[in-house]
Formats: structure tokens, C-alpha cells, sequence
């Protein structure tokens, strides 16, 4: 599972100007309510663009480590073997060459018969051989591990560097956005910010199959407030949601839109039904439709999770969830 540290490093740069750019427009006498809902929007969007690269690379520390502990579990029995062998080879060797009182030459040169010293002897040397064919194949065996312990081992590290990365940029733009908040507050009265969306419960529509369990889910977590990198019960982020709600009708998706996007099957917006995936801003964010033209998602920091029209934005794609 190769690690992304291009694609790491650009998001990263990308999030730092928005973070350098925000708190010192923000630190201007008196600026407009339209200012701090711009800087507020623009650091939404490079807050959500860091949270979607972290749960990725979550995802990716999950693969990867349980790569490593797949290859531990085939090394342990492994290393017993080749114990086993090495310690077999050495009684042979013990029985053959430290005979009872006379060297197996010495018995040789005898007037004693052979035959069965001979035949014990072949006998040892065949055993031998054989342990040493299993020892060859077990070396052999291990060394392959080691080189794939080794890279599993690497790319491991260079994904918790980038996860620590990526917490430091998020915690780094979560303080401007508090920043921003205050601001905010003074301005509108409120911190809260929403998409223009609703968070009236009402029945969900009648869906059928596993999407019932999805969009079921998804209604009962309407209000509930976006925090990053969550998936429920108590607060979501954007493709955190989409996960626990079809994790409800025992479905297993990633934690992040663009593998989501790259595990369903897609399809065209003329197919959509209720329980599939709307995928917007280049893969960087994920909601639920639930039919009528409407969409479940968790917006931004902020926020909670909110009913909206399916072209809040431009959509990217569509998925149906196989299930």
C-alpha cells in the first residue's frame, strides 16, 4: 500500500496558505459579515480537503498494519520450523559421529560385522539431507519475509509521519476556524453555520432492501454535528457518515470519498435511488441521497448533519453500494 507524500505534501501547502491567509484578513478593523463568511467557506474547504487525506491515510494504516500482522502470524511457525530442522540436524550429527564407546571408523576397522553400521549410518545421512532440504526451503522462505517485513515496515512509518502531519495542519486551521467563529458570532449572533440545508426529521421514505437501513440511519443522524474524522454515533464528518450509515445495513465501506467512490458501482444521475452515494468537489466530499432530489450529508465544521438538494453543488459521480 504505497504511501502519498506528493499528493500529502500539496494538500498541506494548500491548507497553510488558507490557514496564513485567514487570521490575518480576520485580524482587520471590523471586517464584513461577507468577509468572515468567505474566510470561514475558504478554510472550510481546505479543512474538509486535510480531513478526507487523514481518513485515507487512516485507511491506508489499517491495510498496511494488517499486512504486517498477516506476515508476523506466517513468520512465528516459520521460525519454529527452522528450530526444529537446526535441532533435528544436530542429534543426527550427535547420534552418527558420538557413537557408544567406539567411533563409527573404529568400528569399521573391526573384525566386527559392518553391515549394520553401514545401514545406520546411510540411514543418519539420508535423514540429514532431508532436514537440510526443509532448512534450505525454510531460509529461502524467511528471507522473502524479511524483505517484505522490511518494506511493509517503511511504508508503516512514512504513513505515521504523514498522519502526524496531517493532525498538526488540522489542529493548525480548527484554530482559525475558531478565530473565524468568534468573528462570526459577533457578527450574525451565531457561530452556526449551515449549507441552507434542514434538519427537521421526518419519516424517510419507504426504500427497500439494504439502501433501508442506510437512509434510515442517515435520518436518525440528522442534527448531529459534523466533527472531523468521526463516524458516529454522536457526530460525523462527511464520508464518516456515509460509512456508519451503510455499516447499519452490514455493508463495510472505507472512511474516506475517494475510496468510496473507487468500491461502488457507478452510475449516471438518471439512476440514482434512494441509499446511493452523490460524490462532489473532485472526490473531496460524499452525501447520501434519499430521493426527491435530496441528499443527507455532513457539511463542514460548524455544522450538522442536514437534508440539501443534490446540487448543492456540481456533483462529481454517483455510486450504488454492492451489497
Amino acid at each position: 500500500m504505497p504511501a502519498v507524500p506528493r499528493l500529502l505534501r500539496a494538500v498541506i501547502l494548500g491548507a497553510i496558505a488558507v490557514a496564513v491567509i485567514s487570521p490575518a484578513v480576520a485580524a482587520n478593523a471590523d471586517p464584513s459579515a461577507s468577509d468572515i463568511q468567505r474566510q470561514i467557506d475558504q478554510s472550510n474547504t481546505a479543512f474538509e480537503k486535510i480531513v478526507e487525506q487523514y481518513n485515507a491515510n487512516g485507511e491506508q494504516l489499517k491495510a498496511t498494519q494488517a499486512q504486517a500482522d498477516d506476515l508476523n502470524t506466517k513468520m512465528a511457525p516459520l521460525q519454529s520450523q527452522m528450530d526444529a530442522a537446526y535441532a533435528n540436524v544436530g542429534r543426527i550429527a550427535a547420534q552418527a559421529y558420538k557413537g557408544g564407546g567406539m567411533s563409527p571408523m573404529a568400528a569399521l576397522l573391526s573384525d566386527s560385522s559392518t553391515d549394520g553400521l553401514v545401514d545406520e549410518l546411510t540411514s543418519l545421512d539420508h535423514l540429514a539431507r532431508a532436514q537440510q532440504v526443509d532448512i534450505d526451503n525454510y531460509t529461502r522462505m524467511k528471507s522473502q519475509y524479511d524483505g517484505q517485513k522490511k518494506k511493509l515496515d517503511s511504508v508503516l512509518a512514512q504513513q505515521q509521519a504523514d498522519q502526524q502531519n496531517l493532525a498538526a495542519q488540522k489542529s493548525k486551521i480548527e484554530g482559525d476556524l475558531a478565530n473565524l467563529m468568534a468573528l462570526r458570532k459577533k457578527a450574525f449572533g451565531t457561530t452556526r453555520t449551515t449549507s441552507g440545508g434542514q434538519t427537521a426529521k421526518s419519516p424517510p421514505p419507504a426504500v427497500g432492501g439494504g439502501a433501508a437501513a442506510a437512509v434510515r440511519y442517515a435520518y436518525a443522524a440528522l442534527g448531529k454535528p459534523y466533527v472531523y474524522a468521526a463516524s458516529g454515533p454522536y457526530s460525523f464528518d462527511c464520508s464518516g457518515l456515509t460509512m456508519a450509515a451503510w455499516r447499519a445495513a452490514g455493508v463495510s465501506l472505507p472512511h474516506n470519498a475517494a475510496m468510496q467512490f473507487n468500491v461502488v458501482a457507478h452510475i449516471s444521475g438518471s439512476q440514482k435511488q434512494p441509499g446511493d452515494l452523490v460524490f462532489y468537489s473532485g472526490l473531496g466530499h460524499v452525501a447520501l441521497y434519499i430521493g426527491n432530489d435530496q441528499v443527507i450529508h455532513a457539511p463542514h465544521p460548524g455544522a450538522v448533519v442536514e437534508v440539501a438538494s443534490v446540487n448543492m453543488m456540481t456533483p462529481y459521480g454517483y455510486g450504488r453500494v454492492r451489497g
